[in-house]
């Protein structure tokens, strides 16, 4: 078999069998097949695509290129989720919790954060105390106990999947549908998940910015777990905005905790509810969605979900006050209100511009290297559609720096105003179970 020859044969459109998938990712895994021909391959794959066999070809062989978790120790269906990404987004921090609250095993696999804001896990580490370098035994001990515990990726989880996305961001590829989802998806798989809940965004603060191309890659992940024997769904959710209010680590815990106490933003409550439902009704905890969601809601009305929070940051390490005392959290030294220009309706808020707002302030890392400030961040005063006086707050900004000038800038520039009433953004455009 020569590499050539395959890259040849995508070029001309052809589909590659099993085999010869399995060569090229052990190829370039173990170094004998060069980068510049699987650069030559990931160009054909950009423009003639790949099958459903091929996509699922290709996620497994990634998957197989190093560890795998394995989670069969850990009774009933192991449910994960998955965001695309987005500003704001703290719904692994509510739904953690919320699942276990009604019997889902959660046993969650992190990572930090590059860009808008920190990761689940630096998010988490504004909880003093708290850890996520536990041990397997312990990992699965906690999740059968609790039904909920984090631990920080592998070292060694699809190392094919690390070096062909290196690639593939230098050499114009990244936006390969058939190359994203395998990517996303040999993680999840690698992961050790029985079922996998899907969270698609879509929109400005999005990587896929137009709904059909959310869509394709929703569908096209999808396919890939099902074929696989992954029991996969996705939502397809709007990020057109930021979710929720809080963009920081310390604040959206904060707003974690105030959703999983039922004073939550709404339309993060709304997504939770969305994709907890899902969660449950694949760990065959409920017959049918309604069922599930209730279930949820009262998780959340009668406490037991907070409770779930609790236990969760004690058991690894993290000091369980802040849930009843989120003033404890890590505190910025200046508080300082973006007050509006004029009057009008919020008319547009450019969610990735924000969230570079923030990344400003520290909340998040423009490079691997960087320092995260837990206690920084932004608080949204005012969504799309919301009405707001001049001079009435727009946004809190929590800053450790006392010239945020640039960052007042760039908030004003994100975020417009408009004397007509407008209509906020629908927050599902739509779910993909097959």
């Amino acid at each position: 078999m020569r590499m050539v020859d395959l890259i040849e044969k995508k070029r001309d459109g052809k589909e590659l069998n099993t085999e010869e998938i399995q060569y090229i990712i052990n190829g370039y895994t173990d170094g004998s097949i060069p980068d510049y021909q699987v650069s030559a391959l990931t160009m054909a794959i950009f423009f003639q695509g790949m099958t459903e066999k091929e996509r699922a070809d290709l996620t497994m062989a990634m998957v197989e290129s190093g560890d795998q978790i394995d989670l069969t120790a850990i009774e009933g269906i192991k449910v994960d989720k998955h965001s695309t990404g987005g500003v704001g987004d703290t719904t692994t921090l509510v739904l953690g919790p919320l699942v276990a609250a009604v019997g889902v095993p959660v046993a969650k696999m992190s990572g930090r954060g590059l860009g808008h804001t920190g990761g689940t896990i630096d998010k988490l580490e504004a909880v003093p105390g708290f850890h996520v370098e536990i041990e397997n035994e312990e990992f699965i001990r906690l999740v059968n106990e609790n039904k909920l515990a984090v631990i920080g990726q592998s070292g060694n989880l699809t190392p094919a999947d690390k070096k062909l996305y290196s690639l593939r961001d230098v050499t114009a590829t990244v936006n390969s549908i058939p190359l994203i989802a395998s990517s996303i998806m040999s993680k999840k798989i690698a992961a050790g998940a029985d079922a996998i809940v899907l969270d698609v965004k879509t929109g400005a603060g999005a990587f896929m910015k137009s709904l059909d191309d959310s869509k394709a890659l929703a569908q096209a992940m999808v396919n890939i777990g099902n074929n696989v024997g992954r029991k996969t769904m996705a939502v397809i959710s709007d990020m057109s905005q930021p979710l929720g209010f809080a963009i920081g680590n310390a604040l959206e815990v904060k707003e974690a905790i105030d959703t999983l106490r039922g004073e939550g933003p709404k339309d993060l409550t709304d997504l939770c509810l969305a994709l907890g439902s899902h969660m449950v009704y694949l760990a065959n905890k409920a017959s049918t969605l309604e069922e599930a969601r209730q279930k949820l809601e009262e998780a959340i009305k009668n406490g037991s979900a907070l409770k779930s929070f609790k236990t969760f940051l004690q058991s690894q390490g993290g000091d369980a006050s802040v849930v009843d005392d989120p003033d404890t959290l890590p505190k910025a030294k200046y508080v300082v209100e973006l007050p509006a220009k004029e009057e009008g309706y919020v008319s547009e808020i450019v969610a990735d511009a924000v969230g570079t707002a923030a990344m400003w302030l520290g909340a998040g890392r423009a490079t691997k290297e960087s320092q995260i400030d837990l206690a920084v961040g932004l608080e949204l005063r005012k969504k799309m559609g919301d009405f707001v006086k001049q001079g009435e707050s727009l946004v809190t900004i929590h800053s450790n720096q006392e010239d945020i000038e640039k960052v007042k800038e760039k908030l004003y520039e994100s975020i417009s105003l408009s004397k007509e009433n407008v209509v906020a953004p629908t927050l599902i455009h739509g779910e993909i179970t097959e």
